[in-house]
């Protein structure tokens, strides 16, 4: 497993690095600009300012493609949450073909299980300790209730309903660990350390370029700067469903919780 060193970092410490480093990359880009242009013709000052378009083009292309990255995960993760209420409804309704006694236990386990789940959807505000304690949970929980299906399943082979009950305790399992992947599979960090570092490129260009025509706008350089930061600040924020601003919402999790709670 690698380490995600950027992921484990707060949002806010990298972005105002890289803020600094786009403000600074636009300075030090601009004096030197500056610095060269008399020795420059128009032609290479056109070139440069060719080549500035272009780099352009591309960091807004790279942005694009990283925020679409960061968006289908997102989406997929929105779309995990409600395939694991259903499951685990969907068992918890099979288990109905049981006796009495095994359908009030295994009513009380898949209560007991949501409550896990639902803890686990805001896991990374927890120590690691914690978070491992609640997969461990979920694990013994998966385990009884599997066991109470199979049981069902051995008692009368021949029975539709516990072969159903059977079929969705696989789902409820099956569930889980797509769901922990989802949560696990974020932006590749190689793609966000070559956006940041080609955005600090570009806006080197950027203050170059103006450096070459002796003058610049104040404030362009700190918008162009805001302006980029704002953007992976969005990505970043979407690539981390458990912590910032944009959350993968337990809707359907705490609905599940609740329909359970009155059922007792």
């Amino acid at each position: 497993m690698s380490v995600e060193f950027l992921y484990d970092e707060p949002a806010s410490e990298i972005l105002l690095q890289l803020f600094g480093l786009l403000i600074v990359g636009t300075e030090l880009g601009f004096r030197l600009g500056r610095w060269q242009s008399p020795s420059r013709s128009e032609t290479v000052r056109g070139q440069v300012h060719n080549i500035q378009g272009t780099l352009m083009g591309l960091l807004a292309l790279l942005l694009g493609f990283t925020f679409a990255m960061a968006v289908s995960r997102f989406d997929n993760r929105r779309h995990m949450v409600v395939k694991e209420a259903n499951a685990i409804g969907t068992a918890a309704l099979r288990a109905h073909v049981l006796p009495a006694a095994q359908q009030a236990e295994m009513r009380d386990l898949f209560r007991r299980y949501v409550d896990v789940r639902v803890d686990a959807g805001h896991e990374d505000t927890m120590p690691k300790p914690e978070r491992d304690a609640l997969d461990a949970k979920a694990h013994e929980l998966q385990g009884r209730l599997f066991d109470h299906a199979a049981s069902a399943a051995a008692a009368d082979p021949h029975s539709v309903a516990a072969g159903l009950l059977l079929s969705a305790m696989n789902d409820v399992i099956d569930v889980k660990a797509e769901r922990d992947a989802s949560l696990a599979n974020h932006v590749p960090e190689s793609v966000l350390l070559l956006l940041f570092a080609f955005a600090v490129v570009a806006s080197g260009i950027l203050g170059y370029s103006t450096g070459l025509a002796g003058a610049r706008i104040i404030g362009m350089p700190a918008a162009f700067a805001l302006l980029v930061t704002l953007v992976l600040m969005v990505i970043l924020d979407l690539d981390r469903p458990r912590r910032g601003f944009i959350l993968v919402g337990q809707e359907s999790m705490i609905a599940l919780q609740r329909s359970l709670e009155t059922s007792k």
